[in-house]
């Protein structure tokens, strides 16, 4: 699967049903091959339109429950892997 894929979906949080946005970035773990992360940028609604507030919530791997064909099913219990754009650090549930 391409990165191009991902971003085309949109990602859902199944705890709450929330639309979280469309995967931005992935993080890599360049030592074993692996996905460690999806990234999506957090976004608000402003004047009717979606726009981003430079934040991102940074989803491990393991909390991807699916990957279909137009979403990508998550489960986040709370949403304490935000991260601003200026941060290199992210905590991760």
């Amino acid at each position: 699967m391409k990165i191009s894929d991902f971003q085309s979906k949109d990602v859902i949080n199944i705890v709450d049903g929330k639309k979280l946005g469309n995967v931005s970035d992935i993080e890599l773990d360049l030592r074993q091959g692996k996905i460690d992360a999806i990234v999506v940028p957090q976004l608000q609604r402003m004047f009717g339109f979606f726009s981003s507030t430079g934040s991102e919530i940074v989803i491990p791997w393991r909390n991807i429950v699916k990957i279909g064909q137009d979403v990508v099913l998550v489960r986040l219990e709370e949403t304490k892997n935000l991260r601003n754009e200026t941060d290199d650090l992210h905590v991760q549930t």
